[in-house]
């Protein structure tokens, strides 16, 4: 079950305001899952902080996510989305750092974190 925002955002394609996110500022190892359907999105190792109030990521886990033109707000963008169930996640970039150059830009509301405490 979904709440209003995570509805409004995964399911409406919303954005949510940046810096809102408790996930901006979660660094313990783990990883990140869809919010909608439990699956492992990206791992911990792979976020960053790209100063834009979103949590940022280098690249998902294999076969996680799908990706599509978005064409709203009179730009060009890739929307990331869940490769399993189809939620809106966020949109990804090519700014960001090496190795990968990319900037998987997520909704905090669209991912659920969990901790692992043995670092894999």
């Amino acid at each position: 079950m979904l709440t209003a925002e995570q509805y409004r955002v995964m399911r409406r394609h919303g954005t949510e305001r940046a810096g809102s996110s408790e996930l901006n500022d979660e660094h313990r190892p783990g990883a990140f899952h869809c919010a909608a359907c439990g699956a492992a999105l990206f791992d911990s190792r792979a976020k960053f902080d790209s100063g834009t109030g979103w949590p940022s990521f280098l690249q998902p886990r294999d076969g996680a996510i799908g990706t599509r033109e978005d064409r709203n707000l009179f730009m060009k963008r890739t929307e990331v989305h869940c490769a399993h169930c189809g939620g809106h996640l966020g949109h990804v970039f090519p700014d960001g750092p090496k190795p990968t150059g990319m900037r998987y830009c997520m909704n905090g509301v669209a991912l659920r974190f969990t901790a692992d405490p043995d670092g894999k």
